[in-house]
């Protein structure tokens, strides 16, 4: 299935932040995770990939910054594709939020966590500071630069393993079930960050009421194949889709009800 996008005009000027091309991949027990993925994400997009467990949806996200490889098909980020020759600006290029921000920092103060990324790619002094404090200003954490990590809440634990992330000036943010274990206050005011972020995103997610808050566009990765793609209300909204793939919006959630995002 696959509905139409209103796309940013200037798009086509520039190579996508993502494109994936004939994406297949087998583990080495066998095991086939990707079946041939074609995925192309335009510079600035907001993009939900969802699907239901063991669909493929990590394998796939590990092939974006050179985690995996090995298996047939390409993958550009920018235009630049990824492999072992450009792996240090892929990575950099690629920033990925994992669903436990413990996974992510590790370092005495909040400050040292959100240094670490540039300065092992050799920021130092006053630039490698500013760097660090701008990173902390779009995730509203500039006032806890010396706080340890340990002593912060879970949801300003993921604004932060976020400010990690964009200290690198990513291309492309991936982020790996985001409003998980979320409040409602974390879970907006993530939300809000994430709006306001002018950043490629690519959210993995089974929380379709924000997939649909924050992603104009969708796509259903479901037994290692994309089975469709277009607007994120539109997919929520078809039960056969759902069901399908095994899908579940919360009881008495209507995605018609919602006012969708506009893609940028």
């Amino acid at each position: 299935m696959t509905t139409e996008l209103t796309r940013d005009p200037t798009a086509g000027t520039m190579p996508p932040s993502l494109d994936v091309r004939g994406l297949a991949f087998a583990y080495p027990d066998g095991h086939q995770a990707l079946f041939g993925v074609d995925l192309s994400v335009a510079r600035g997009e907001r993009v939900a990939l969802l699907g239901p467990n063991g669909a493929g949806k990590t394998t796939l996200v590990l092939h974006l910054n050179g985690i995996l490889t090995g298996g047939a098909g390409t993958v550009t980020v920018g235009g630049l594709p990824v492999g072992k020759k450009h792996l240090a600006e892929i990575r950099r290029r690629v920033g990925i939020v994992f669903q436990d921000p413990d996974d992510q920092l590790f370092m005495p103060t909040v400050r040292e966590d959100v240094a670490f990324g540039p300065a092992a790619g050799g920021l130092r002094g006053p630039e490698l500071e500013a760097r660090v404090m701008t990173a902390l200003d779009q995730v509203g954490m500039a006032d806890f630069a010396a706080r340890p990590p340990h002593h912060l809440s879970f949801g300003q634990r993921r604004r932060v393993a976020v400010a990690t992330v964009l200290a690198m000036r990513p291309e492309i943010l991936v982020l790996d079930e985001p409003s998980s274990n979320l409040d409602p206050a974390s879970r907006r005011e993530l939300a809000d960050i994430l709006r306001s972020l002018d950043v490629t995103v690519l959210m993995v997610t089974h929380d379709l009421p924000y997939a649909l808050e924050l992603c104009p566009r969708a796509v259903v990765l479901s037994d290692g194949v994309i089975t469709a793609d277009g607007r994120t209300q539109e997919l929520l909204c078809d039960e056969d889709l759902m069901r399908a793939h095994r899908l579940e919006l919360p009881f008495g959630f209507n995605p018609r009800s919602v006012t969708a995002p506009t893609a940028r």
